[in-house]
Parts: C-alpha cells; structure tokens; sequence
C-alpha cells in the first residue's frame, strides 16, 4: 500500500516535482509561500488504485512531499472505495471523514484566527479531522487483468464544503482518469493561485478552463452579498459557473425516504444520540449523515460523525465495543454486518434496498461470511424480522412520496435482510408537524423544484433550532455582568453560574412556546440536551465568547480612563504590572480574539507608550529593547 510519499515535512518547491529548500516557519505561515494558498483550500490530492495483489493502493499524493502516517494511508484507501456490497458501477462521488493520526499540519492553520472568526461555526475547518471527497470510477476493462477499471480521486481538506468540492472532482476527475498525472499537476498549481477563503466574500475560482464562482459564508452575511454578484468587477470569459452555497447539500432529495421522521431525527442529532445509518451504497450513506448533522445548523454539531465507515477502519473496535455505551457518533455504512455488530446501539436507520449486485443469496450470505471472519467472529445471523409501525400519515397521504421508512422496534434487530425502518424505542418529546409534510406533499404534486423544497425543509429545522436555542441564549446573556460594574482599575467581575434549575423555571414566560407552535414536552428535552454533548459545547463556546467581551470592555474601560491620575500614587512595580498587562491585551486584541474597535487598539498603543516614557530610563530599556 505504499506509496511515493516523502518523509519530510512539507517543502518550498518550483513544481509539483522538485522540492527547493526548505523554508523557514514564518515564511510558511504567510499567503505567499509555496503552496500556502493551495493549503489554504486543501491538505492533499489523492489517487487510490485496485492493485491485485495489494488491494487499496495509495498510487500518487499531491502535493508529493505532503506527509501522511501509515494509518492515515490505511484509511484513505479502504474509504476511498465503496465496499463489495456496494455495487457501484460508472462513476461515483461520495465523502467521508478520518481522524488525524498525529502526521502533518498544514502550516497555514497555525495562524488562522482571522478565519475562524468571521466564519459560521458549522463551516469552521476541523482541527483534529480530515474530509475526504471521492470521485470513484468503476468500468469494464478488457485491457485489466482483473476485467475492470477501479480508481478513486480523493480531496482531502479540513474545509466541509461539500458542495463545492463535489463540483471541483466533478471537473478534475474525468479528464484525469484519461490523462492522468499531468493534468493533476496543472489543477494542483491552478489552485495554488486562488485566492484565500474569506468569510462574506465571492470568489471567482479558475480551474480546467472553467471560472468556478462562490460565495464564503460568514457569521454576520450582509443582505446584499450574493453567489450570484460578480467580484473585482472582472469580466470572465466563459462566464462562470456559479455554485450556490459551497457546503449545502439537496435536503429534500436526502431526505426524501425519512420525511416523516425528520423531527425525531433532529431531536436525536440535538440530543447527541448514537445512530447508525445503512445504505446501499457510499453516496447515498454519506449525504444523509451529512444532512442528518446539517439539522441543528446554526448549531455547532459537537458529536463524531462518519459520513462513510468501514470493517476496515483503524477506529472499528472502538465503535464496536460492547463493554461500554454506544459513543455519540452518527456512523454511515454499506455492509449489512454492522446490523448484527451494533445491534446494542439504541437507533438504527436503514434507508434504500439493498443492492445485491447480481449475486444470489447464497453467494451474499458467503460474503456476509467473510466479512465475519474478516472481523474475528463466524457467528450465524439470525434472520428475524423487526416489526412495528406507527399510525400517522396514512398511506394515501404518502402517495407522491418514495416508499417512507416505517418506525420499527429495534428488539428483534438481528437479520441481514433487516427492511428499510427506523429502528428505534425512542419517543419524541415534541409533537409532529404535519403542517410540514402537507407543504412538502403539496409541493411533490405540483412538482416544485427540489432546491425549493430544500429551501422550505431547511427553513423549517433552522426555526426549530432556533425556537430551541433562543431561550438559551436570553438566559446566558442574563448572566452576564453589567457594564456600569466594569471599572478600569479593577479585575472585571466573573460571569455568573449557569443554573438549570434556574433557566428551566424562566421558560415559563420566555420560552420556545413564544416562537414555535409546537407543543410537547419542551421541559423533558431541554432536561435531556442538558447531558448532552451539544450543551456541553454550546455553552463552553457561549462562555469562551462572553469572557472575551468582558476582557474587551475592560480594555475600553481603562481606555477611556484619566491613566495620568491613576499613575500618580503607584509604585513602578504597578505600572510596569500595567504596561504587561496592556500589551497582553493589545496582542490579543490584534490577534481577532478580542472583539474591539480599532481606534481602541489605537488609543491602547498611545497609553503603553505614555505610561512606559513615565518610567526612568532603565526600566524603559527593558520594556523597550533596542
């Protein structure tokens, strides 16, 4: 499985195959280094090949001296390609997400405050994760001696912007799978010159010929930023293609088969509970885990999520593990073993029929086999059917819809040939909205387009998040001290503790009843989010922020003080203690993580150099080397 990978650490380099000297770290961290604007989009290129004696082989990365440890090649190829109950022929684009294995950062990361604090949280890059965007391309090949053509494109970034990725293998791969390295090595460099992702701006990205156009989503978006409006006033011959959103994936199509659960599906995303999603194949797995961790959005999704997971991967015991709870992650999978391997996980969703790709059932059962005995256990399956459904919406309600998956207990969860169904013994705490599905329904049979009927369903779980999160956020912001309590020479107050107890007594007059129509059991689920890893970091992100403002009005606060009368009766011992502390505060401030206007920076900047030429000389020759 090896493959021409360097050793070493990511190098200045001319081309895609000449490595320069090394360069230093500050150069590194800035736009103009080599490469640092295509690590700014992507962490490495890669081309994953059916090798007959090896399997999964890692043929080619780009850029060539980018490192990846063993485990992280490991799990590149077996995710880069879709299992053997797949079945997939032609072309197919699917994604997945892999641990970091302690290997190589991209130094462009080590200094990107500025965006991540302009960016929504749910589009922020991951830290200790990798995506990985497949293009797979499966054909008949009398030329091969095995009879087919099998390689995969991977684009490994830390960015989730799915949506554009797909588009961008959708152009690469094609013409790559026909020229081959060359034409990597051109689009590797076309990215090189893109210019930075920025949070609110639209971009114009040249590649293969064709000007890609996005639009970088931002916290605070203006109304008149627009996908659609040109940037720089180019004029781009051709015109472009113009993308969207960059991360949004067709909502409606992805949940076409489990409408009539989307509200208990959400409440198990915004609870953190463990589910397991088979599918038929790895496009279909990984764009309803997608979706499904797309619902709590503006949200941070604060669980482990699996778009596409494998027998094969190096984390597989310890999702499997019966010695302990299930962990909070959503894991997509092809193989049906994983229904007799996570039996014991309280929610399983099965959407599509199972393909058998032309074999018959003794010829899967022998493939259920050996996955069995790849895994270390030959234990039988029993084939008993889970039963169960629930009385609402009738059938003739459903009749415009595709087949909807039906709620079905999960205690007789043990058969290979497990029916399409949401297994599970969940009950909702809030009451369904058939208002919705009506909309929705109406919408099939007048055959509204599908990015309408995502943009009405994306609407819709955006208000309930938000219905959710209002009272949360009113609570916090009460917790907060007031401005007159800040003074300039004194430690700024702590924010108050966060009592459950408390806020839950306040939903009675400011509750989610104020902005969602909802009923139900609003109490039981915030009593439950509140165990949950979503609270956990909502309320660890909210607290971070809050400190960072009351740091910042203190620092406006002391701005806005008379420092020469403050001065007058302190020890130099004080006042150098007040230049260190300044400093830190203006470094901070600079550094995006203090929210303050720039004339406070400014007037900061004046008062450390008043109060340092107050003091004799030697001490300003400390504070102020040459």
């Amino acid at each position: 499985m090896d493959a021409p990978l360097g050793a070493g650490p990511r190098r200045a380099r001319t081309s895609l195959g000449a490595a320069g000297p090394v360069s230093s770290c500050r150069a590194a961290r800035t736009p103009a280094a080599p490469w640092a604007r295509f690590s700014a989009w992507l962490e490495c290129v890669c081309v994953v090949t059916f090798d007959l004696e090896l399997g999964q082989a890692l043929e080619l990365v780009y850029p060539n001296d980018f490192r990846l440890t063993d485990k992280e090649k490991s799990s590149i190829c077996y995710l880069s390609f879709p299992d053997s109950h797949s079945g997939c022929l032609g072309d197919t684009q699917f994604s997945f997400r892999m641990r970091q294995c302690g290997g190589q950062r991209s130094p462009w990361h080590a200094n990107d405050r500025h965006y991540h604090s302009r960016a929504p949280v749910t589009l922020q890059r991951e830290p200790a994760h990798y995506f990985g965007y497949v293009y797979f391309r499966q054909v008949k090949d009398s030329s091969v001696k095995r009879g087919y053509f099998q390689k995969s494109l991977v684009l490994v970034s830390r960015l989730p912007f799915v949506r554009l990725f797909q588009a961008l293998l959708s152009l690469i791969a094609p013409e790559y799978f026909d020229k081959l390295a060359p034409c990597l090595e051109a689009v590797c460099s076309e990215i090189d010159q893109w210019p930075v992702p920025l949070p609110g701006q639209t971009l114009n990205l040249p590649v293969m010929g064709v000007v890609v156009q996005v639009h970088i989503p931002a916290r605070v978006d203006k109304s008149e930023s627009s996908p659609l409006k040109q940037c720089d006033q180019e004029n781009l011959l051709p015109a472009p293609m113009v993308l969207p959103s960059v991360h949004e994936l067709d909502l409606f199509r992805c949940f076409r088969p489990v409408l009539t659960h989307v509200q208990t599906l959400w409440e198990l995303m915004l609870l953190g509970e463990p589910l397991l999603v088979l599918a038929p194949s790895p496009d279909v797995s990984s764009e309803m885990v997608l979706a499904l961790t797309s619902c709590l959005q503006p949200l941070r999704f604060c669980c482990d999520f699996r778009p596409y997971f494998t027998i094969h991967d190096s984390e597989f015991k310890e999702f499997t593990t019966r010695t302990q709870a299930p962990p909070n992650v959503v894991l997509g999978v092809t193989n049906p073993f994983f229904i007799k391997t996570l039996q014991h996980w309280p929610h399983i969703l099965r959407v599509g029929e199972p393909k058998m790709s032309g074999k018959a059932p003794g010829e899967v059962q022998g493939v259920v086999l050996r996955s069995l005995i790849e895994c270390g256990t030959s234990e039988p399956v029993g084939m008993a059917r889970a039963v169960g459904t629930e009385a609402w919406p009738p059938a003739c309600l459903l009749g415009d819809l595709p087949k909807q998956v039906k709620l079905k207990k999960p205690s007789r969860l043990k058969t290979l040939d497990t029916k399409p169904g949401l297994y599970t013994a969940y009950t909702a705490y809030l009451h369904r909205d058939k208002a919705l599905l009506k909309r929705l329904l109406k919408g099939v049979q007048k055959k509204r387009p599908s990015d309408v009927q995502s943009a009405l369903l994306r609407r819709h779980l955006l208000e309930l998040t938000q219905s959710f999160i209002i009272p949360l956020e009113h609570y916090m912001a009460s917790l907060m001290p007031l401005q007159k309590s800040i003074t300039p020479w004194k430690t700024p107050p702590q924010i108050r503790p966060f009592s459950q107890d408390d806020f839950l007594r306040s939903l009675e007059h400011a509750g989610p009843q104020l902005t969602c129509i909802l009923k139900g059991d609003w109490l039981g689920l915030y009593r439950r989010f509140f165990k949950s890893p979503h609270f956990d970091g909502w309320y660890r992100q909210r607290h971070k922020e809050m400190a960072l403002k009351l740091e910042a009005l203190h620092l406006e606060a002391i701005c806005e003080a008379n420092i020469e009368t403050w001065m007058k009766d302190k020890s130099e011992v004080e006042v150098v203690d007040l230049v260190l502390k300044l400093r830190e505060k203006l470094v901070r401030a600079q550094g995006h993580q203090l929210p303050v206007k720039e004339a406070t920076l400014q007037r900061t900047q004046l008062y450390i150099e008043m109060v340092i030429g107050s003091l004799p000389k030697d001490l300003q020759a400390v504070l102020c080397p040459p």
